[in-house]
């Protein structure tokens, strides 16, 4: 198993509203309130970003999708008086030109989600296991 450490910065925009900035300076602001995604939003749009990442990648070495959407959903339970997601799910809303790049790149289509489910999708993957996830706290 090899390691390869993944991170973010988080700083406080304002009440509610954060900014998240990578090692390489994108970022993205998200919270609770108008014009902001949600947390769990952005969860879901990690997982059916990677994925789409993964499909894209290859289908579009042959042609360029006409249609590439991708809604992903899951069902918000409280367990005990705490909050989880369960039964994520992505649709994959896809089309290619009517020629032959366009349907060497639709014939891939099932394998490639389900590659990118079962192997390359670091979300997903994330998601399905059970990851610790632990904390620490710094005060001045």
């Amino acid at each position: 198993m090899s390691e390869d450490k993944r991170s973010i910065e988080l700083t406080r925009i304002a009440p509610n509203h954060y900014r998240a900035t990578a090692p390489n300076g994108a970022s993205i602001e998200f919270g609770r309130g108008e014009g902001l995604m949600t947390p769990v939003e952005l969860l879901l749009a990690a997982v059916a970003g990677c994925s789409s990442i993964d499909v894209d990648t290859v289908t579009s070495r042959h042609t360029d999708a006409e249609r590439f959407d991708v809604r992903a959903s899951a069902d918000k339970i409280v367990e005990d008086g705490a909050n989880r997601l369960e039964n994520v799910h992505l649709d994959f809303d896809l089309a290619f030109p009517d020629d032959e790049a366009g349907r060497r790149a639709d014939a891939q289509i099932e394998k490639l989600v389900g590659l990118s489910h079962d192997k390359y999708c670091t979300v997903s993957r994330t998601v399905e296991h059970a990851t610790p996830v632990s904390y620490s706290v710094r005060r001045d």
